[in-house]
């Protein structure tokens, strides 16, 4: 049996592998900084700081493989995804470990964004380090979309950059391809993980607004900037790579069922 370290296990995608890395026969070591105060009988739980460095050593014992999901996309990217990771690097290689691996971003050399700038000197650091790695690079989740729709819902007007590019995908299939990877032999670089469907902003909104019965207006509000310039581009999507099946309309379908929080109207057209 593997037994495999998943950092951040409490987030997104350490929730959706947790269960399948246990199904797939690994023994799973769950870390994060606050572990639920309930815990599922067949993990192991651990409390690891990146920031602070503690519980590294004991996070580590006897480990194969690490999946560090850990990340700060709304906190200090720097603190936690580049030299969180150079300390978790360090401790990994003192343990011997089999396969260190990095789950990480399409498009981050090609978009100037401060987190994707901190996410790719995490992947030179995976890289140039001295144990077997493994990098896989997923597209948006469909999670990461709603959430930021979520935000905008209540306005009056949802003022977004319709003419953005994304491609988003399901964050279980993500989590079943780096599930494949969790083995004893590293990958290094694998292929692009991408949605189904490669939808614009303004597109992914009207869908999003159908399926709730929403009728607030869309309003195209262009952003200034090379970050926003590279996401209209396209930077973000690998149309090559369309391992995702499940398609937004599907999950958000899925996702809202038993959501009739709003009444179903008749929605506009954005604009």
């Amino acid at each position: 049996m593997i037994q495999t370290l998943v950092t951040g296990a409490t987030g997104t995608l350490g929730t959706a592998l947790r269960p399948r890395l246990t199904a797939a026969d690994h023994a799973v070591r769950a870390a994060s900084r606050s572990p639920p105060e309930e815990t599922r009988v067949e993990l192991d739980w651990v409390e690891l700081d990146l920031i602070e460095g503690t519980g590294l050593e004991s996070a580590l014992d006897n480990v194969d493989v690490v999946i560090h999901t850990a990340t700060a996309p709304k906190g200090d990217t720097a603190a936690v995804d580049v030299q969180g990771t150079k300390r978790l690097l360090k401790a990994a290689e003192a343990a011997d470990v089999e396969n260190f691996l990095y789950p990480s971003i399409v498009g981050i050399d090609d978009i100037p964004f401060s987190y994707y700038e901190h996410k790719g000197t995490a992947e030179t650091i995976v890289e140039e380090s001295n144990i077997p790695t493994t990098i896989v690079r997923a597209t948006q989740f469909h999670s990461f979309i709603a959430e930021l729709l979520d935000s905008v819902a209540k306005l009056p007007l949802w003022p977004l950059p319709t003419n953005a590019q994304i491609q988003p995908v399901d964050v279980g299939e993500v989590a079943d391809i780096i599930v494949d990877h969790a083995t004893l032999t590293a990958s290094e670089r694998t292929d692009l993980v991408g949605g189904p469907n490669i939808h614009s902003v303004g597109k992914l909104a009207q869908t999003y607004r159908n399926t709730r019965g929403l009728r607030r207006p869309i309003i195209r509000f262009p952003i200034p900037g090379k970050t926003m310039a590279a996401f209209r581009t396209g930077y973000a999507t690998c149309p090559d790579n369309r391992a995702g099946t499940v398609t937004w309309e599907e999950w958000l379908a899925e996702r809202y069922a038993s959501r009739a929080d709003e009444p179903t109207t008749r929605a506009q057209s954005p604009t």
